[in-house]
């Protein structure tokens, strides 16, 4: 088992009684959902933040992203017998 640390939160009593009904619904501990919770957001932000310093980073290095017409083309396209590949970023000229 993983060796883990106490952390202390508040939350609305609305929060309090809803995870109470779901750690009674699923028999589970409101510490351990609380936990799961915790995880999966620090997991999922962390992951957004690594991509956004890398999107910046390809940016800074001259990459132009793919336009905003460009992506509403392919969108557009979805679903027609002219369905358009993803489009691909560019590098700036």
């Amino acid at each position: 088992m993983p060796r883990t640390s106490p952390v202390m939160t508040r939350v609305s009593s609305d929060i309090k009684r809803k995870l109470q009904a779901l750690a009674k619904e699923t028999d589970r501990s409101e510490s351990y959902l609380a936990a799961e919770a915790i995880a999966a957001y620090v997991d999922l932000n962390a992951w957004q933040v690594t991509h956004i310093r890398k999107s910046l980073a390809e940016v800074a290095a001259g990459d132009t992203g793919v336009s905003h017409e460009r992506v509403a083309a392919w969108l557009h396209s979805w679903g027609s017998e002219k369905e358009l590949p993803p489009p691909k970023p560019g590098k700036a000229r």
